[in-house]
């Protein structure tokens, strides 16, 4: 027995030991291998999946280290079954592989003929193979590969695509690297990505994803199709891609609501390919506009269904991935793993935060107490109404008054899920609002004013939770949000992460409804977070009302 922080169960969750000294190394040796699940103040629960195991063999690591990890930092002797579990789970990853075959093209390979046998014999998959054509292999149409990696992730084994990609149209794009140069993490990501054909990279909010995207265009040297989540998101890669790269106006095209332009590099949201018409995604002819050599997809973690149903049609193409997180609340990182490609690379936000590439954060919890009347009708109102009540409680106004005036002078962002409580709180702090029926020249031109300190608050709904580059915001004081969506939080505290021209810290408030549903979200909503090292402080409203400090 040693004193690790460590305490690894045979039901596969790991109890860490906040406190301990050798928790954060710990935490950041177990992050590719085990998924949080519970961050109390003292004791965090992880759990070691198959799908966490496959992705960390996909990006090199093998069972030895993961056996060597969970035994190193164990305070008690590992259960054995575990062991023997995490090592045969690892194993399966590989024993399929899809390869180009010179005379019959796309194959499913095995290395192991008994899990070649089981797979034939599974109703879901009978249907996307074609002809053995060896003792060891199967033919499959190229236009199953996608759907076929789905299906036997979902079986339970994973298959390596080792088929290769074809080039696409060529395309010459260079960086540009005037006054500034890549960084190193930025390098490795990017050829990390490169090595392993697609996939995803996972770097926190401000590292700097886009120039990771702009580095694979240029590994490509071919047409580029990226995705974004927005029109605001689609200006600032163009921007980007103008500062940084050898491209020009002429090379770069938008295919948004305003405009359909479809050239070398194509930038489009989300929103226009997932667009309806009688019934029909009339956009998502755009995958097949051109021979592209690479599609981008921004904030993957957001990746909408009919996306999902094209990326498999589009195997053959090199695929980037680029978010901030890999959690996705509908539980699809199956999906992502089988058809974006498995996670790359992954930099913990707080190493980031040692090396200055992301600046500190201070994440406080406030805690307000609803009015005798407030509780009364939170404890009568229908359940599905219950949220919404104490997310939006008048409690709350006055001290979110209190927090932007201990804050004035400051960048601050108000953020909120429920528009007519945005509304009301731009009205009484005197601050423009931004939610999704403002056009989109209006969002970009406060976008602007706010980065040039002409306003110091602004108030934004869920439209600014992704790919809204604010550098100099500083404040961010989070007013109700998307239920638990660990993903979102991780997005809003994103908006501070980019390093101040002033050297100072960002401060990440929540102001959650004590002993109410708010609570219980805003304790599922930290989790991402506390995997990445930020602890929240818990201080009552009554001390920031007074105007204590804390």
């Amino acid at each position: 027995m040693t004193d690790g922080p460590l305490i690894v169960q045979s039901d596969k969750t790991l109890l860490l030991e906040v406190g301990h000294e050798l928790a954060g190394a710990c935490r950041k040796e177990i992050a590719p291998f085990a998924e949080l699940e519970r961050a109390p103040e003292h004791v965090h629960t992880y759990r070691v999946t198959p799908l966490a195991l496959w992705n960390a063999r996909a990006a090199g690591h093998d069972a030895e280290q993961v056996v060597d990890t969970l035994i190193r930092y164990s305070r008690y002797p590992v259960p054995h079954a575990l062991l023997v579990d995490v090592a045969d789970t690892m194993a399966r990853y590989g024993r399929l592989r899809l390869e180009k075959d010179p005379v019959h093209g796309l194959v499913l390979t095995s290395s192991d003929r008994s899990v070649l046998e089981e797979i034939l014999r599974a109703k879901k998959i009978k249907g996307m193979i074609g002809e053995r054509v060896g003792a060891d292999t199967v033919i499959v149409h190229p236009s199953e590969r996608g759907s076929l990696k789905q299906a036997l992730l979902k079986v339970g084994w994973p298959a390596e695509d080792a088929a290769g990609y074809v080039d696409g149209e060529a395309h010459s794009i260079s960086l540009v690297e005037d006054g500034w140069e890549l960084r190193t993490y930025q390098r490795d990501a990017t050829s990390a990505f490169w090595h392993g054909g697609s996939g995803v990279v996972v770097l926190p909010c401000g590292a700097g994803k886009t120039i990771v995207g702009a580095a694979a265009m240029a590994h490509a040297q071919a047409t580029t199709l990226i995705l974004v989540t927005n029109t605001v998101s689609a200006h600032q890669w163009k921007q980007e891609l103008l500062r940084r790269t050898s491209l020009t106006e002429d090379e770069i095209g938008e295919y948004t609501g305003a405009k359909k332009e479809i050239r070398p590099v194509t930038i489009a949201t989300y929103q226009i390919m997932t667009t309806r018409r009688k019934g029909a995604y009339t956009h998502l002819e755009l995958f097949d506009a051109r021979d592209w050599g690479l599609v981008v997809y921004d904030e993957v973690h957001l990746l909408p269904a009919p996306i999902f149903r094209m990326t498999a049609d589009l195997q053959a193409r090199r695929r980037l991935g680029l978010t901030a997180t890999l959690v996705r609340e509908d539980g699809r990182e199956g999906d992502v793993f089988s058809l974006i490609g498995p996670k790359r690379y992954d930099a913990p936000w707080k190493d980031m935060e040692s090396q200055g590439w992301i600046a500190p954060a201070d994440c406080v919890e406030v805690r307000v107490t609803l009015t005798d009347s407030e509780r009364l009708a939170y404890a009568t109102a229908e359940p599905d109404e219950r949220y919404r009540f104490c997310a939006t409680t008048d409690t709350k106004t006055k001290l979110i008054q209190a927090l932007v005036d201990r804050h004035r002078g400051e960048q601050t962002l108000v953020i909120g899920q429920y528009i007519d409580q945005l509304d009301e709180l731009g009205a009484l702090l005197d601050a423009p609002v931004i939610k999704g029926e403002t056009r989109v020249r209006e969002r970009e031109r406060l976008f602007d004013a706010f980065r040039s300190g002409e306003i110091n608050v602004l108030v934004v709904s869920k439209v600014a939770n992704f790919s809204i580059d604010l550098p100099e915001a500083s404040v961010a004081v989070q007013v109700s949000g998307a239920y638990g969506s660990r993903q979102e939080e991780a997005q809003r505290l994103g908006r501070l992460l980019r390093p101040k021209a002033s050297g100072t810290g960002a401060r990440f408030y929540a102001v959650v409804a004590r002993d109410t549903l708010d609570q219980d979200y805003a304790a599922h909503r930290q989790r991402f977070l506390a995997e990445q090292g930020y602890a929240y402080r818990i201080v009552d409203a009554d001390t920031i009302l007074a105007g204590d400090d804390f």
